[in-house]
């Protein structure tokens, strides 16, 4: 009997690859449970933001009266299908695991699920009154990435809170993979977070931001090398990131290190600092640049006097 790819184009690579199957361990799935879905859990960020902010992630009007109706069906879909998800995702590493930690994970997002729009107003209102090029709230809903970012962030923490595994980082990165700020969902966040710009933003697990933060493209809250144990393991569940208290501004292309390191109250940090230890309450942090150098173009070189140096 002729082999199943015998007659099929490429079919000559098939038995290679199925012997990797067999030779590469940790990454089939093929004798386990269905795993989540990366395009259900799209589906449900998408879905998230029509509840959040209903009539602006829609292609038609939502019309006043019908708010009942389409929210009272569109919530019922999500969490069905947010059950599914987490269902699934409850049962990774153990398919016959009972499934009854999923409820009261619900339950707990479905009960928390309000608060995150109160938050979402503070955001917006941050960002309509920090920038200058902002000409409505509205052009901030449509159009800026970091509330898509900070949203979907927000419900994902909720989730990750309520001891969902996997389904909250996959919500981050599918934002992350839209937007270029990537937040993970343990990241505790404060009200009105405003990220100016937003692209190549990475804010780590165990960071802690307080209010009227305010930070731009670029900005790395992270960790510093990770701690092993004697056999190399690395050790989880450590604070790493650091802290970010209320008022702090930090500027393009910083990186703060460090799971001790706290930005204290009402501090601004420049652009391009590389920070690895805390700084008190208003600090004004700045990398002075040295031997920079401006000439006239319309000179030679050699002949060129500097016209000012920083």
């Amino acid at each position: 009997m002729a082999a199943p790819w015998e007659a099929l184009p490429y079919g000559q690579y098939v038995p290679a690859l199925l012997d990797s199957y067999e030779n590469v361990g940790g990454l089939n799935n093929s004798d386990s449970h269905n795993m989540p879905s990366k395009g259900a859990v799209g589906q449900i960020c998408e879905e998230l933001l029509q509840i959040l902010f209903p009539g602006f992630h829609d292609e038609d009007a939502l019309h006043h009266g019908l708010l009942v109706e389409v929210t009272s069906q569109r919530f019922s879909r999500v969490m069905l299908r947010l059950e599914d998800q987490v269902r699934k995702a409850v049962r990774i590493g153990d398919p016959k695991k009972p499934t009854g930690k999923t409820p009261p994970i619900l339950r707990k997002f479905c009960q928390t699920l309000p608060g995150v729009r109160e938050l979402l107003l503070t955001d917006v209102e941050c960002a309509y009154d920090g920038d200058p090029s902002a000409v409505s709230r509205e052009e901030i809903i449509l159009s800026y990435p970091c509330i898509e970012a900070i949203a979907i962030q927000r419900c994902a923490h909720l989730l990750h809170k309520a001891g969902a595994p996997v389904i909250p980082r996959m919500m981050t990165e599918w934002a992350h993979s839209r937007t270029g700020i990537d937040i993970h969902p343990g990241a505790s966040i404060g009200t009105h977070f405003f990220i100016d710009h937003g692209t190549g933003v990475v804010i780590g697990e165990t960071c802690r931001i307080g209010n009227n933060v305010k930070i731009y493209h670029g900005v790395t809250l992270g960790a510093r090398s990770i701690a092993k144990t004697e056999t190399g393991q690395a050790i989880k569940g450590q604070k790493r990131h650091p802290n970010v208290e209320d008022s702090v501004t930090i500027y393009p292309n910083s990186t703060i290190l460090g799971g001790e390191t706290v930005l204290g109250a009402n501090s601004t940090i420049g652009a391009n600092v590389f920070l690895m230890h805390s700084v008190p309450p208003n600090s004004l942090v700045i990398y002075e640049e040295k031997n920079l150098t401006i000439l006239d173009k319309t000179q030679k070189r050699v002949k060129a006097a500097p016209e000012f140096s920083i």
